[in-house]
């Protein structure tokens, strides 16, 4: 497989809220657990954890974390099917904004051949991301 035949979701959100809030619901298992899926992860590079839902769960490793900036992880879902398993790196990357942060969610590694995969992970993603300003709307 070369380079060409991978596809990128990103997804885009503006937050009226600083950076460091943002992060916070990013980073806090029980608030990850709010928006995204549940999990019980320990932040740290190279830290392994499960992120699980209603429909099975992907495994994943944190690969980079800049605090209030970006944050990485690897996300494998395995499959019987070869066709439906997925080896990709999601990351956020947080910019501050005049009135909040630019939210950037890119999840790399879809083969040419996974259109559906694709296109589940760009509904999902749109939907977690509102999620997302959800939980970080209700943080203190």
């Amino acid at each position: 497989m070369t380079e060409t035949d991978i596809r990128t979701v990103v997804v885009e959100r503006d937050m009226p809220f600083p950076a460091e809030r943002v992060w916070r619901a990013l980073t806090s298992p029980h608030l990850v657990s709010e928006w995204l899926m549940k999990t019980d992860f320990v932040l740290g590079r190279g830290e392994k954890f499960r992120l699980s839902g209603d429909w099975g769960g992907v495994d994943c490793e944190f690969l980079a974390i800049e605090p209030h900036t970006r944050l990485s992880y690897r996300w494998d879902h395995a499959h019987e099917d070869p066709a439906y398993a997925l080896k990709s790196v999601v990351t956020f990357t947080l910019t501050e904004t005049e009135v909040g942060t630019h939210v950037r969610m890119e999840q790399t590694g879809f083969r040419a051949d996974q259109k559906q995969a694709l296109g589940g992970a760009q509904y999902g993603w749109t939907e977690h991301l509102a999620n997302l300003e959800k939980a970080v709307a209700a943080l203190d």
